[in-house]
């Protein structure tokens, strides 16, 4: 499923594909004591919410059993891509530049931490320049 076609899930949707993201495939049994850890959720609206997210094929569900499977129809990181554009598009004008200044900006940042933006910044420019028309045999 591409970024595009993808539904935006709502908050409690999301903390359902987190569990099954970090878990595989998992039963309302399962997935409501997973979130009951972190707060107070009845299994009834587990199980209407596990529904709600079939509809929008934001899960799928193995019928094999007695028990419902439940899995994510949804990859984490197409989900995550698709959830940091809103965010980006919607607080910081679509910015990239802004969302990091921001985020550097608001806590203390560890070396370690640096040293890994500065590779990824430097991997980035790297494939910026082998993507570039420029590299490109066919011009």
């Amino acid at each position: 499923m591409t970024k595009k076609m993808i539904p935006k899930p709502t908050e409690s949707e999301l903390e359902i594909l987190q569990v099954l993201w970090q878990h595989g495939p998992s039963t309302v049994r399962f997935v409501n004591d997973e979130l009951s850890q972190r707060r107070d959720i009845g299994y009834t609206t587990t199980l209407k919410l596990l529904q709600l997210m079939l509809e929008k094929v934001l899960v799928l569900r193995e019928d094999d059993t007695r028990t419902h499977v439940y899995r994510a129809a949804v990859r984490e990181e197409e989900t995550q891509g698709l959830l940091l554009d809103k965010f980006v598009d919607a607080a910081f004008g679509g910015s990239a530049m802004k969302l990091v200044m921001q985020a550097l900006g608001n806590r203390r940042t560890s070396r370690e931490e640096l040293a890994q933006i500065r590779r990824l910044l430097n991997d980035i420019e790297i494939q910026n320049d082998t993507n570039s028309p420029a590299n490109d045999p066919a011009q």
